[in-house]
């Protein structure tokens, strides 16, 4: 099995990685559905990480093709972001919805989870 995940580095702060993100993931038609600040999370029940954030991130219209195929893609949606501050860089994983069809091999997901990646890899190139 090929990686799970696909990271770029950039070397804003996470803050202004996260602001590019609120801003350009729409221009990319995905909508933020839900932001978790992982980081202020753990710091309620005392525990201390190095920033971290997981997005969530949908296309109404990838979701529905995807969900028509197989239901049992719902397992892997919505799309994450997530964003973790390593020093002064900040790393951007996406949970490759490629991966998708090889957990759902039978599903016929190939070329709809590919071009939501494609999409998505592209969303990171813009705002690295």
């Amino acid at each position: 099995m090929e990686k799970l995940d696909f990271n770029v580095e950039s070397q804003k702060g996470i803050e202004d990685v996260a602001a590019l993100l609120d801003k350009k993931t729409p221009e990319h038609n995905f909508r933020i559905l839900a932001v978790h600040n992982v980081t202020a999370t753990l710091a309620e029940k005392g525990f201390e990480i190095n920033p971290l954030k997981i997005y969530e991130v949908c296309n109404a219209g990838f979701a529905y093709k995807a969900l028509s195929k197989d239901i049992n893609a719902a397992m892997f949606m919505p799309c994450k972001i997530i964003l973790r501050q390593e020093e002064k860089n900040t790393i951007i994983t996406l949970v490759k919805p490629s991966m998708i069809s090889q957990m759902l091999p039978d599903s016929g997901l190939e070329d709809l989870a590919g071009e939501v990646e494609k999409q998505l890899k592209a969303l990171m190139d813009e705002i690295k």
